[in-house]
């Protein structure tokens, strides 16, 4: 199963960078999603918080391949499979 299925089948996501983020910094996040295409100054913190909490980070292709994965009709910068 692909890194993208497993965000498409997760009970408990969260999509966008401030629920994220919010994730993230709580340590409830397991694995972490970022669109290679994304605004670097809108995922940075995301994204340094994954390297300093050891959380797992995978790039998607595109925002809006992101999107899919989490089952909305628009782009998203950053997504995240949440704890059970």
């Amino acid at each position: 199963m692909s890194s993208l299925d497993r965000l498409k089948s997760a009970r408990r996501k969260t999509v966008g960078t401030k629920q994220t983020a919010k994730a993230v910094h709580k340590g409830i996040a397991r694995v972490v999603f970022v669109a290679s295409d994304a605004d670097r100054r809108v995922i940075e913190d995301v994204v340094e918080a994954c390297r300093g909490g050891s959380v797992e980070l995978v790039y998607a292709d595109s925002m809006d391949v992101l999107g899919k994965a989490c089952g909305i009709d628009v782009g998203a910068a950053s997504a995240a499979i949440l704890e059970e």
